[in-house]
């Protein structure tokens, strides 16, 4: 399974909303994460489209989470940015070419099918289990405490 670079920055930027105090601009967030502005905006709209952030106008305006970290799951992310569809999709090619099995012989699902969504189902549960809440906590473990405060105020700033 290959996901978008875009699901990365958004997950990174749904982290660091769980430290920001005010609305965080998209230029703010993509100067954090020196990355495209225009890339991650797009990013930051299929969230908002989700549900998981909002965009607040005005002049102190940015993006905030809708909901609590606790509530929002890897896999929330994972589909607002690259959508639900499964990582495999069955042609039936064993129906196909000179050999092919009669569609009325095939009462069951393919066995290649079955193992791919069996993987893929794996693959969704894994992700549903893990929280933005869970992933920032891990954040503080492997960086120390002052981690994410210190971004929290570093997006709150208004300049460099």
């Amino acid at each position: 399974m290959k996901l978008s670079g875009g699901v990365e920055w958004a997950l990174h930027c749904c982290v660091v909303l769980t430290a920001a105090s005010t609305p965080v601009p998209a230029a703010r967030l993509a100067a954090l994460h020196d990355v495209s502005p225009s890339y991650l905006a797009k990013q930051l709209q299929a969230l908002s489209r989700a549900g998981l952030v909002r965009s607040i106008q005005g002049k102190t305006g940015g993006y905030v989470l809708t909901k609590k970290a606790t509530d929002i799951t890897l896999l929330d992310v994972v589909q607002a940015v690259d959508g639900a569809s499964p990582a495999f999709e069955c042609t039936e090619l064993r129906q196909r070419g000179p050999l092919g099995t009669p569609p009325e012989q095939c009462t069951k699902q393919c066995p290649i099918a079955r193992a791919m969504g069996a993987a893929d189902a794996a693959w969704r549960a894994s992700l549903a289990a893990v929280t933005i809440a869970d992933i920032a906590s891990t954040v503080e473990e492997d960086s120390g405490p002052q981690a994410l405060p210190t971004v929290g105020a570093w997006l709150s700033r208004a300049t460099d």
